[in-house]
């Protein structure tokens, strides 16, 4: 079934229920053996503790589902409205981001004791039925925590790459193997006018929205993502040092940060080591390359002679291919190598590595935000940003589909970030 054309899981009460236990207990099994000091830390103002990833998500069920449609219902602890908003004006002041780590208490038992407090509150009204609107809600809430345990995998990676002992997350999964360098190709787009944007009954955030129609000139697309390998070909020809390949404010970042390779790489003895959830491995060349800016991923692309796809030439390629992939369920927590049978003719589109676009992220024609707060979830980031498409081997499996738009700043890449060259055809 094309995944667009799926009924949403709102029009289901038994669906939506199961859906979201699926997705709570997910959660759990992504915390299961962090200490409290793990779930607590926060190495960075663009991360989150995993214990706030935890009960943010909780705080969106209990705020805009059961504070509006559950009569009755007592808050498992007022202060908690205060913590753990994230950045929706419409529901008041909130403990500041960068701040978060700070946070010993409440303990990652009272924040799962919060989880289960919220959860015995909201079964009860996902069995009997929700009104529809809060339904959607519902849906939306279950996407967003999705976003966060994604965001959670991120962020422990990160945290873990800061401490010299280099821990692992979780241990090594088997890879794919791989019996020879896979030779990229192109496959070629006449171009011409195309719809895009979310169509149908299944869910998606409201800035895939509306499906309009949009002019693709001749283009060709490469049929394999940027690897490592590739990479270190860059580096040796002097990519981080010439400031030609550059944007203007991507040569001023790679100078400020002192940038010569992607994040969590280390030079030991010659040989390149990668930061990963299993800890400190060899770089695997094969495999796709992650943890590049959209700054790095533009002076390559410039590098090679090439460009950076749009988000609609990406779009319009996957549509017709089908949402499998490396992602979280994998367990491999890893872009791996594309296999000798991967599906064709672009291979891993979905999973892996994140994919940067050329593309600004900004409101398509007709664009509307929604009423309420939960107007503020996407539309008020259209500024400073780009696109990525495809999701991540740190994606969960189900979340992504063709019109999916993910957006960072140019300069962040401690998320799966990788890429695919395109060039203009004639």
């Amino acid at each position: 079934m094309d995944p667009e054309r799926k009924q949403s899981k709102a029009a289901d009460p038994a669906g939506l229920a199961r859906f979201f236990a699926d997705c709570r207990q997910q959660s759990l099994a992504l915390v299961k053996g962090l200490s409290d000091a793990d779930a607590t830390v926060q190495s960075m103002d663009d991360a989150s503790p995993a214990k706030w990833h935890l009960a943010h998500t909780t705080w969106f069920f209990e705020e805009f589902i059961l504070g509006a449609h559950a009569p009755g219902y007592q808050p498992h602890d007022e202060r908690f409205r205060y913590l753990f908003n994230s950045y929706y004006e419409a529901v008041g002041p909130r403990h500041p981001r960068p701040r978060r780590g700070m946070l010993t208490r409440p303990t990652l038992g009272e924040v799962l004791a919060y989880r289960e407090h919220v959860d015995a509150a909201l079964f009860p009204l996902l069995q009997t039925g929700l009104p529809e609107a809060a339904a959607q809600l519902v849906e939306l809430g279950v996407h967003h925590e999705q976003q966060h345990q994604e965001l959670l995998l991120t962020d422990l990676l990160h945290l873990f790459a800061q401490n010299p002992l280099r821990p692992a997350y979780r241990p090594v999964a088997a890879g794919t193997p791989l019996s020879a360098v896979q030779r990229p190709g192109w496959v070629a787009s006449d171009g011409g006018i195309v719809e895009v944007g979310h169509a149908g009954d299944g869910f998606n955030f409201d800035c895939e929205t509306p499906r309009h129609r949009t002019l693709l000139q001749p283009h060709a697309l490469s049929t394999h993502l940027v690897t490592n390998r590739e990479w270190c070909e860059f580096i040796r020809d002097g990519g981080y040092t010439d400031p030609r390949l550059w944007l203007s404010d991507g040569w001023r970042t790679v100078q400020a940060e002192q940038w010569n390779a992607p994040m969590y790489w280390e030079n030991r003895d010659g040989a390149w080591t990668q930061m990963t959830l299993a800890g400190e491995q060899p770089l695997a060349p094969e495999a796709p390359v992650c943890h590049v800016s959209f700054f790095e991923a533009d002076a390559y692309a410039r590098w090679a002679g090439k460009r950076l796809p749009t988000e609609f030439e990406w779009e319009a390629a996957a549509a017709s291919q089908s949402v499998t992939g490396n992602f979280a369920d994998s367990g491999k927590f890893r872009p791996q190598p594309a296999a000798d049978d991967a599906q064709a003719p672009l291979t891993q589109l979905y999973g892996d590595v994140w994919e940067w676009t050329a593309s600004p992220y900004i409101a398509y024609p007709g664009f509307r935000t929604a009423p309420g707060a939960v107007g503020e979830y996407n539309g008020k980031f259209m500024n400073g940003q780009f696109v990525l498409r495809g999701g991540s081997c740190a994606t969960p499996a189900g979340h992504v589909r063709a019109t999916y738009r993910n957006f960072f700043y140019p300069h962040q890449r401690w998320q799966f970030m990788g890429l695919r060259l395109a060039e203009d055809r004639p």
